[in-house]
């Protein structure tokens, strides 16, 4: 199907396999690529885009922090991204918007001129074959020998290209040990994230999530933090220690992909029940939310029109 998709570029729509780019490219080659992956939810009203809003301005912080121009606004990239969806015809699934130097390249430093702009859409059903989640067995995490990028090199709250490839060997690592995920500790020792989501703990009856800093800026983390706080639960931004890892009553990851992942395992400690009961109430939470059905949080999905 996914020859059939239809894809942005700068002020086109072209079909999917004319998407290209030159591999002596700046962004092939030296990993200067930004980008951001947004959620698509079907709802009584049709498809919805999860927290478009946050999702464009982390983009363009992302411009920002790397010295990167974007010759889009908000506005036009945000219609941009919806017509791309409309296109497609897709009830849920993914969207990725990237920004990237299509010039071939053979410098260190970029081309002087404003990124270039694509939009893809996919149904992983449809498209990717399914993906799974196990949310009623949860996954099981190694923890990585590399630690997580210290923000003293790079800005590691910027969605670039080349800073996930600290997350790709991590995850690599622990999968060649028999983990399914990954979980980083930063330069100091303290739990930072997985290699593309965020981490959550549950501790007498608290939710506690490693505060920023050394961690990026999730827009999922900021979504359950601010759903669970909304609920009635006590939810704390701290420097997690890695003992946490062993004898916190829940563990749970969230990213895009899945708003909340229950860890079952960490190395050889499991963790009992998997899913706890904090974890399964924050899990209806969100899926209550993204299917348009909690008024309240209305706002946080964009309807195509």
């Amino acid at each position: 199907m996914l020859n059939q998709r239809i894809a942005f570029i700068n002020d086109s729509f072209v079909k999917w396999d004319q998407a290209t780019v030159h591999q002596m490219s700046h962004s092939f080659g030296r990993g200067s690529a930004i980008f951001e992956v947004l959620s698509l939810h079907a709802t009584d009203t049709g498809t919805a885009i999860f927290r478009l809003d946050k999702h464009l301005n982390r983009f363009y912080r992302t411009a920002d922090l790397l010295m990167m121009e974007i010759a889009f606004t908000r506005d036009q990239l945000g219609e941009a991204v919806r017509e791309t969806v409309r296109r497609n015809q897709i009830r849920s699934g993914f969207l990725k918007i990237i920004g990237a130097y299509t010039d071939v390249a053979f410098g260190v430093l970029p081309p002087e001129r404003p990124l270039d702009i694509s939009i893809f859409v996919v149904d992983p059903d449809r498209d990717l074959g399914g993906l799974s989640f196990p949310f009623k067995t949860g996954t099981a995490a190694g923890i990585s020998k590399w630690r997580k990028l210290d923000p003293q090199t790079v800005p590691v709250e910027a969605k670039a290209a080349a800073n996930y490839l600290n997350g790709m060997v991590a995850r690599n690592e622990a999968r060649s040990r028999g983990y399914e995920n990954v979980i980083l500790l930063d330069t100091q020792g303290f739990v930072a994230e997985g290699p593309t989501e965020s981490i959550f703990f549950i501790k007498d009856g608290d939710v506690f999530t490693p505060s920023l800093g050394t961690v990026l800026k999730s827009i999922t983390r900021k979504s359950v933090i601010e759903a669970a706080r909304f609920y009635g639960m006590n939810v704390h931004e701290i420097r997690v220690p890695r003992n946490w890892l062993f004898n916190a009553e829940e563990i749970f990851f969230s990213g895009t992909p899945n708003k909340v992942l229950p860890v079952r395992q960490i190395e050889a400690h499991l963790i009992k029940p998997t899913p706890g009961p904090l974890t399964q109430k924050i899990s209806k939470i969100m899926e209550k939310i993204i299917s348009g059905h909690d008024k309240q949080f209305g706002a946080w999905l964009t309807p195509l029109n």
